[in-house]
């Protein structure tokens, strides 16, 4: 099986591939097409802001190799929200994928943005398995996707949110799995296993 880490401007590219490391995952990091278009499973992590990471996949004709793609996908954080169609976040069109608007945290005496820790996960559909019922994983995010038709997992700070998110070929995760120790561990086993 071959795995491939889309190569763009985001920050925990590192830390994805030390996660399939210890999973002892065969894995590439690479932005070529062709590499990306034959892999078996695709991982597009995400740690940065929405429109200049938008602006690098599409000077690099990735945004409709992404959409094209008909294999597993997994967008993690940053790569969930450029699923959807649009993000407050510099008021930017996205992949359009999921057809939802990904939205900005309204912070508040009792909740900061953005919001940083351990939260548990409800999940009303298939995918990650039940398992993981109210395993707590690892959030870093500003931004969030509401829950909608697609939602698989729901999250809790400020407003229920979509923590995982499924359509077709195409699965999501707001939170970190690669920073989520075991049940991180086994929400990447659960996509490499597809």
């Amino acid at each position: 099986m071959k795995t491939v880490i889309l190569k763009y401007n985001a920050g925990n590219i590192q830390s994805v591939s030390h996660a399939l490391e210890l999973l002892v995952v065969d894995f590439e990091i690479t932005d070529e097409v062709e590499k990306i278009q034959s892999a078996d499973k695709v991982i597009f992590p995400g740690v940065g802001e929405a429109s200049t990471t938008m602006a690098y996949l599409k000077n690099k004709k990735l945004d409709q190799v992404i959409r094209d793609l008909k294999q597993p996908v997994l967008g993690i954080c940053l790569g969930m929200q450029l699923m959807c169609k649009h993000s407050e976040e510099n008021d930017i069109s996205c992949l359009g994928i999921f057809d939802e608007v990904v939205k900005k945290f309204e912070a508040s005496k009792e909740f900061k943005v953005p919001h940083m820790g351990w939260n548990n996960l409800t999940l009303t559909n298939s995918w990650p398995e039940k398992a993981l019922e109210n395993s707590s994983v690892y959030f870093v995010h500003s931004y969030y996707v509401p829950v909608n038709e697609f939602t698989t997992a729901v999250s809790d700070y400020i407003v229920p949110f979509s923590a995982a998110m499924k359509k077709d070929n195409f699965y999501a995760v707001q939170f970190h799995p690669e920073k989520s120790a075991q049940a991180g561990e086994r929400i990447l086993k659960s996509f490499l296993a597809i």
